[in-house]
């Protein structure tokens, strides 16, 4: 067995163990998280998934300024068709299917492999950055919730990616990466303006996703102020952390344990639980919804079938 497929093999191992743990937990208490589900408003559930498709549509705003400044602009549309459809791929094991399949996709719009490579790869940690920043004001209660010291880490991390996020330093690791791929440099540098606009739309994202959640922790009958920060910043912080464990897709697990963690006292458990699983079935149906918007445009627009680009 080669090193790549048993790679794969423990990725899809991990995962199944995690359901399987998952599962597990919730098998003692489902009678009373089943009550909690069905207790949800519906007006709660569909101002929940608001919040969720307006943070993908900042993810698509910030995902749009990287590649219009490397020279690929693109329409709100077409993009949808190149950002949403890959986004499915996070859903995988492994870490760079959402990337391949961007990459696939944005060529049929004439966009060099390799820039839409960049700017996936390059979206995907800013993005975590941006969570990270944002749920480092959760970080305290998380630690006091009963959180591994190993969080503590996320503080290294946060500012040190930070200083590689200058512009300076960014297109020196672009160069290098490039190089080492042994792909053709970019026509010309990444700008920190670009930098700046998006991080601020993945910002308002994570921000944006937080409310989701945060709306249905009072739906269940949490205190609205006193749930806040560990609501909407800590779902940045536990989505980020997920986003940081390649090997789980979509974070599967780990963000709920940190959420479970977050929300700890606020909520009874079974109360936790729910808000949990409805959290994971309103951002996963969201990412699904915006898959098929974008499928249809790039379906209808030829954009699936096969065209090299280089």
């Amino acid at each position: 067995m080669t090193r790549s497929r048993a790679l794969t093999l423990a990725r899809i191992v991990l995962a199944v163990l995690v359901l399987v743990a998952v599962g597990y937990a919730l098998a003692g208490s489902w009678g009373s998280v089943q009550r909690d589900l069905a207790a949800v408003p519906i007006a709660a559930l569909a101002l929940s998934a608001l919040f969720a498709l307006v943070g993908l549509v900042f993810t698509l705003i910030g995902w749009r300024v990287l590649l219009a400044d490397l020279g690929s602009p693109l329409h709100l549309a077409p993009a949808s068709g190149v950002l949403f459809v890959g986004q499915l791929g996070k859903y995988l094991p492994g870490s760079v299917w959402t990337v391949v399949a961007q990459t696939e996709v944005a060529a049929r719009l004439g966009v060099p492999r390799r820039r839409s490579a960049v700017v996936g790869l390059l979206s995907v940690v800013m993005s975590a950055l941006a969570g990270l920043a944002v749920g480092a004001v959760a970080l305290p209660g998380l630690l006091a919730a009963g959180g591994a010291p190993a969080y503590l880490l996320l503080l290294v991390l946060l500012p040190l990616g930070m200083i590689l996020m200058h512009p300076r330093a960014l297109n020196w690791l672009i160069a290098k990466a490039l190089r080492l791929a042994r792909r053709e440099p970019l026509e010309h540098p990444l700008s920190g303006r670009a930098v700046v606009r998006t991080s601020v739309a993945f910002v308002l994202a994570w921000l944006s996703l937080g409310l989701h959640l945060w709306v249905l922790v009072r739906a269940l009958g949490g205190n609205p102020s006193a749930t806040f920060v560990p609501a909407v910043f800590g779902y940045a912080l536990a989505a980020a952390v997920g986003m940081l464990a390649l090997v789980l897709p979509a974070g599967l697990g780990l963000r709920e344990l940190v959420l479970v963690l977050l929300l700890a006292g606020q909520l009874p458990r079974s109360a936790t639980l729910a808000v949990v699983l409805l959290s994971r079935f309103i951002v996963t149906l969201g990412d699904v919804v915006s898959a098929a918007v974008g499928w249809g445009y790039a379906r209808s627009h030829r954009l699936l079938n096969t065209s090299r680009v280089t």
